[in-house]
């Protein structure tokens, strides 16, 4: 995976083998800057370095990325098949049998007793092989060899030792089943869509790490941003109660005003804490995604995200949305070559119903000589030969398990058919859903701005309405949480609609193209 043109700030970076990470400073958006205990380690981290990050050290890519290897060798595994084989057989063998009848050449007139045909033979026979894209095969033997025999029957040999050597050429081509390029291509092809197929989960678990990590990214910044929230309505709680503590000791005010503030300072206190814990637990998770080690994992980091949320409306089209995720999303690809491995696995299926009617074909030269050098000169010169040729018929009574093989093929390419269909149908639902929702998202950033703007104007009216004792310490305290509520829900809301973004980059599979990235 690598990055791909140079991003303004940004510097390349090569994920594959190695990874380069680029290390990111700066001001976290709206942090503040509290001092961190002795025991921890403070780390900013931007969107793009804790993605790649995750992807770098991801286990689940890890093996996606094995299993990618693996399937390329299963392509050079169905090439192999047509590798020519070379076999080299020495033997030697001796034979010492009696006779019970004369040897013509080798015994003179009839037997008087038992004599003994000693004979003694070495051989070596050097055979090539190779199948065929065809179908068939060629076979190409060569046999010399030495026969000696006892000199007591040897007397009308004209070679004794007699060397003599055979060169044969075979060809066998089906002409029904199994025979044709296209078949016998069909593995491989099949291993070919395979590795495409693992390419493309490859790439869409890549897409699912990208996408998770910008999930628990942006909820980071929200937990971040609540507790901000929350420690300012503390703070409004906190300067309300010491102004009725004053005002009680002046005797202007009752204690019951005292008593409220004092609760609802509790009452803060506790949803600061609340904040601060799921601050915790969202850098946890992001820690995790990152999957850093076990002995990292047991340090005490804390993570400040430095990527401010996108708070303005990126244009929108529905109908180039569809057509993008149809064009790139991995499932589409993937559907596609399964459907392209159904129709190639039923063809296969159907030419095996076929009978079995293979061409066969041979030819030899043959030599003899008393030494391997006369035998060989007489095995190439042409004056003994051999040559035939035939065909072979053959097909099961039935046939029933080819018939089922097919019509079992028959159904996985239907069925394959009907996914990719399928996938089609859930791709446009998930995006049209995914743009509803990333417009819906911005709106609410706008009415829950307006919220906002409008419980702060709320909030100051009664705060002066309080200074001239025209309100009540409960009142204010009302809208104190009012105006906290309608900072959370802002918040919210930009946070999802950031989230919406990533989701619909998800949906259209175009997350590598944001942080410039390629497989």
């Amino acid at each position: 995976m690598t990055r791909r043109s140079r991003p303004s700030g940004v510097c390349p970076v090569l994920l594959g083998i190695s990874i380069s990470l680029t290390g990111m400073t700066g001001p976290a958006w709206g942090a503040d800057d509290p001092k961190a205990q002795s025991e921890e380690r403070r780390e900013a981290i931007s969107l793009a370095d804790a993605a790649l990050r995750a992807l770098k050290s991801n286990l689940d890519i890890s093996i996606s990325r094995q299993t990618k290897e693996s399937r390329l060798a299963d392509i050079v595994v169905e090439q192999a098949k047509f590798d020519p084989t070379l076999s080299v057989n020495g033997q030697y063998n001796r034979s010492a049998s009696p006779l019970n009848r004369p040897v013509f050449g080798g015994t003179q007139g009839n037997l008087t007793d038992i004599q003994t045909f000693d004979q003694r033979t070495s051989q070596v026979t050097v055979d090539a092989v190779t199948n065929l894209v065809t179908g068939g095969n060629i076979d190409v033997n060569y046999a010399p060899a030495r026969t000696n025999v006892n000199p007591e029957v040897a007397q009308g040999f004209l070679y004794n030792p007699a060397y003599t050597s055979s060169l044969a050429l075979t060809v066998t081509q089906p002409l029904l089943r199994n025979a044709g390029i296209d078949i016998n291509k069909t593995f491989i092809k099949v291993a070919q869509n395979n590795a495409d197929v693992e390419q493309h989960v490859f790439r869409d678990r890549v897409l699912t790490v990208i996408a998770t990590v910008e999930q628990t990214y942006w909820e980071l910044v929200f937990a971040n941003e609540n507790l901000k929230v929350a420690q300012a309505a503390l703070k409004a709680a906190q300067e309300l109660l010491a102004s009725n503590r004053a005002k009680s000791k002046a005797g202007v005010m009752s204690i019951v005003d005292v008593l409220q503030a004092e609760a609802a300072v509790a009452s803060r206190v506790e949803q600061v804490l609340v904040a601060e814990k799921a601050i915790r637990d969202q850098e946890d998770q992001l820690r995790r995604l990152l999957n850093p080690g076990e002995e990292d994992l047991r340090l005490d980091v804390r993570l400040t995200p430095i990527d401010p949320p996108v708070t303005v409306l990126e244009p929108l089209s529905l109908q180039e949305a569809i057509d993008i995720a149809i064009e790139q999303r991995p499932e589409i690809v993937q559907a596609k070559k399964n459907l392209d491995s159904g129709e190639l696995n039923k063809q296969f299926a159907k030419n095996q119903l076929l009978p079995t009617l293979s061409f066969q074909g041979t030819m030899g030269l043959l030599g003899l000589g008393g030494d391997y050098k006369g035998t060989s000169e007489r095995n190439f010169n042409g004056d003994f030969y051999n040559y035939g040729a035939g065909l072979v018929l053959s097909y099961p009574l039935g046939n029933r398990s080819a018939i089922s093989t097919y019509n079992k093929r028959q159904l996985e390419a239907k069925n394959a058919e009907a996914t990719l269909s399928s996938v089609r149908q859930q791709i446009i639902v998930g995006v049209r859903e995914a743009v509803r929702r990333v417009q819906t998202d911005f709106k609410r950033i706008e009415t829950t701005r307006s919220a906002r703007i409008m419980a702060e104007k709320q909030l100051q009216a009664e705060q002066e309405r309080l200074k001239v004792g025209l309100s009540t310490t409960r009142f204010v305290l009302d809208f104190q949480r009012d105006l906290a509520t309608a900072q959370g829900n802002e918040l919210r809301a930009t946070v999802d609609y950031n989230k919406s973004l990533s989701n619909l980059s998800r949906h259209k599979a175009t997350t590598l193209d944001r942080y410039h990235l390629e497989l």
